[in-house]
């Protein structure tokens, strides 16, 4: 049987975060337009690069067996991944002057809150296969 790897994981967890940034800028593109769309999408992409930024950051502690080393290196990618979604989103409203705060947020919402259940429900689902 074949178990899932990190990569695979954090593949199938980005197209469930793409997949759920997508729905919610139709959602506020119905409600609000383009510019609300734009500003999901703002929002999505912002949880997105985040959730990359950490994942290189944490894959620096692949080879580490110790459990102190491995936290250390979660909590700093956990950090790395505040910060630039904090950076971006500051950028964004900076930058765009036609944003719709709701919109963003709800892109973003979207795009953390799928990024948790998609590596649980992987997480699970690579348990069931060893």
């Amino acid at each position: 049987m074949e178990v899932l790897k990190t990569a695979d994981v954090f593949r199938q967890m980005v197209k469930w975060q793409v997949l759920a940034t997508l729905i919610a800028a139709l959602l506020c593109y119905f409600l609000a337009g383009m510019h609300g769309a734009l500003s999901a999408l703002a929002g999505g992409s912002a949880a997105i690069v985040g959730g990359f930024a950490a994942s290189c950051v944490a894959r620096r502690s692949d080879n580490k067996k110790q459990a102190d080393a491995i936290l250390i290196s979660l909590l700093k990618a956990e950090a790395t991944k505040i910060l630039v979604i904090v950076l971006l989103l500051w950028l964004t409203f900076k930058i765009y002057t036609n944003m719709v705060p709701l919109a963003l947020i709800l892109g973003l919402a979207a795009a953390a809150l799928l990024s948790g259940a998609a590596f649980f429900a992987l997480n699970e689902k690579s348990d069931e296969k060893v």
